[in-house]
């Protein structure tokens, strides 16, 4: 490694190379040469204590031998091709719902979302947010969903299935910062903590949502 250019370095951009460069250290061996104190003096002490490392051939970082998924996703095809839009939100809710309690399960929250909507004849649409702050809460998720359901500007669209994606996976203890929430989701939260355990306990479909459990309700009676 030591005639290996230092921008080879992790951490090194064009600007660390060149501030190194002004002071003769253009390759990894000019840096194993100068002491750590001297990197911190030129880069800073959290900078210059990872080039040295770095430049010793250390890296504490911790590897994760079983890394996360970039992504799960989660699909509901309708019985029939269905012009309902009740029924097109219902659905959402429903994989929202399902990613939420995944997302739980594994520890894992996620920083995106992507719908795609598959239609009667073959085609189909998909539009993707940046969610505002990354979750694992299904209430988040389904207003993020219905924000992207409306976004598309469905007229009397006959739908085949629906896809909900979460995207940009990363463990939730890694979060940056501590998710802020309306103080009307308190209650929501609340109940889907206790349906978690429940779920945990006796399967996942044990609890669902009202508006989904009063569709099984009525499908169950022979009613629409």
């Amino acid at each position: 490694m030591r005639p290996r250019p230092v921008r080879e370095l992790p951490g090194v951009g064009a600007r660390t190379a060149a501030t190194l460069g002004e002071y003769g250290l253009h390759t990894v061996g000019d840096v194993v040469q100068v002491p750590q104190l001297t990197l911190q003096r030129l880069l800073g002490v959290r900078a210059g204590r990872a080039l040295h490392e770095h430049a010793q051939g250390r890296d504490t970082q911790v590897v994760d031998p079983t890394p996360t998924p970039a992504s799960i996703s989660t699909e509901h095809r309708f019985a029939r091709d269905e012009l309902d839009p009740i029924q097109h939100r219902r659905a959402l809710l429903a994989l929202a719902d399902d990613l939420g309690a995944r997302l739980r399960t594994s520890g894992q929250i996620a920083s995106g979302l992507t719908c795609t909507m598959h239609y009667a004849d073959q085609r189909s649409t998909r539009r993707s947010r940046v969610l505002s702050e990354a979750t694992q809460h299904t209430v988040l998720l389904a207003r993020a969903a219905y924000a992207l359901y409306e976004s598309l500007g469905l007229q009397r669209a006959r739908v085949r299935s629906i896809a909900l994606r979460a995207d940009a996976l990363r463990p939730a203890h890694r979060a940056t910062r501590q998710l802020t929430l309306d103080t009307q989701d308190d209650k929501p939260l609340a109940i889907e903590s206790v349906a978690d355990r429940a779920r945990a306990r006796y399967g996942h479909h044990v609890v669902s949502p009202a508006a989904l459990a009063a569709r099984h309700m009525r499908d169950s009676r022979g009613r629409r």
